[in-house]
């Protein structure tokens, strides 16, 4: 079988109000639908925090300081084509942003929402989500 392996980086981004931004995988995607952290694959040479605050900017319009890194989480998964996906995601907390939330335009995602904590078992999460609102919020 062949393998890939990915390095991803998340952030855990709480409002005053203790909602949760997400954002949702578009219909592009083999996760289609499902409700992730915003952040995505680290690009060769490029720093985990600088893709980062470069793929929260992108999905949700909001410029970003990041906080500690908080997690490191992996998984395996076989994709649809049969390649063995192993995924190493670091996350971290966000300590601030600023600028207007706003979906991504024909990317990834398609559409990123905060998200009362009451709220999150309603919605279909990725399941690093779950492990992550469970063991980090």
């Amino acid at each position: 079988m062949p393998e890939r392996q990915r390095i991803a980086a998340y952030g855990i981004c709480v409002d005053a109000a203790g909602r949760l931004l997400l954002a949702r995988a578009a219909p592009s995607l083999t996760l289609r639908g499902r409700w992730f952290l915003p952040g995505g694959g680290v690009q060769q040479g490029e720093h985990p925090t600088e893709s980062l605050r470069r793929e929260i900017e992108e999905e949700s319009g909001l410029v970003v300081e990041l906080g500690p890194l908080v997690d490191v989480l992996s998984d395996v998964r076989t994709l649809p084509d049969g390649v063995e996906l192993h995924t190493i995601r670091l996350i971290y907390r966000v300590a601030s942003w600023q600028g207007t939330l706003r979906a991504e335009v024909d990317g990834t995602t398609d559409d990123v929402r905060w998200i009362p904590r009451d709220e999150l078992a309603t919605l279909p999460l990725a399941q690093y989500v779950e492990d992550v609102v469970a063991r980090l919020l």
